[in-house]
């Protein structure tokens, strides 16, 4: 593990990896395993927050000797009210892109950062800091062949509502209003600032 970086990533994500690595920040990885089940009656905002901070937590209890803040996400595709998380296997994919289908539903994203500093929110002794990202994407009419043909591609395998808008799925997408980045799961603009109020600094 390299020495010099700027954070710990406690994500097994490989898009929030790249799009860290796209803004010039360096960073090591924690394979962090929290229990993702939604609790009663809580709100879809609620529940991505909660889990970007418990991911951030987790992060921090198994981090390494190297004390340096920890970042951790969260993505929710929600429609309706609902949370559509990560297809349990291809029948579940399929239920997901018909319920998309034709319609705008929501992608949440929020990130935590854990750090050592003075603020209000406080876990321990360690800054707990989350902001979220909420985009409304729009699918087109989705038709049977077209769903059976995106999940024989594998693409929507391990994915928040069975699809990755920066592959195949981008043909679906009629209109998108928000952040791109937020979509792939990890909004740009409000993880630099988290960032930058912790004093990391990035090449932009």
């Amino acid at each position: 593990m390299k020495t010099q970086f700027d954070l710990y990533l406690a994500s097994r994500s490989p898009r929030r990896r790249e799009l860290l690595t796209q803004v010039g920040i360096s960073f090591a990885v924690l394979d962090v395993d929290i229990d993702e089940s939604e609790k009663d009656n809580e709100l879809a905002e609620d529940y991505v927050v909660r889990l970007a901070r418990e991911k951030a937590v987790a992060g921090w209890n198994q981090r390494k000797s190297i004390i340096k803040p920890v970042l951790g996400s969260d993505t929710a595709v929600v429609i309706n009210g609902t949370i559509l998380g990560k297809p349990e296997n291809q029948a579940d994919a399929s239920r997901m892109l018909g319920l998309l289908s034709g319609k705008t539903h929501q992608v949440m994203t929020a990130v935590a950062l854990l750090d050592s500093g003075k603020n209000t929110l406080q876990t321990g002794q360690y800054e707990l800091n989350s902001v979220i990202n909420v985009s409304d994407v729009t699918f087109k009419v989705l038709s049977d062949r077209e769903i059976e043909q995106y999940i024989q591609s594998g693409e929507c395998h391990d994915k928040a509502g069975a699809y990755a808008i920066q592959g195949r799925a981008a043909a679906f997408i009629t209109n998108l209003s928000g952040s791109y980045s937020g979509v792939m799961g990890l909004p740009i603009f409000e993880t630099l600032e988290l960032l930058n109020k912790a004093s990391i600094s990035t090449e932009f």
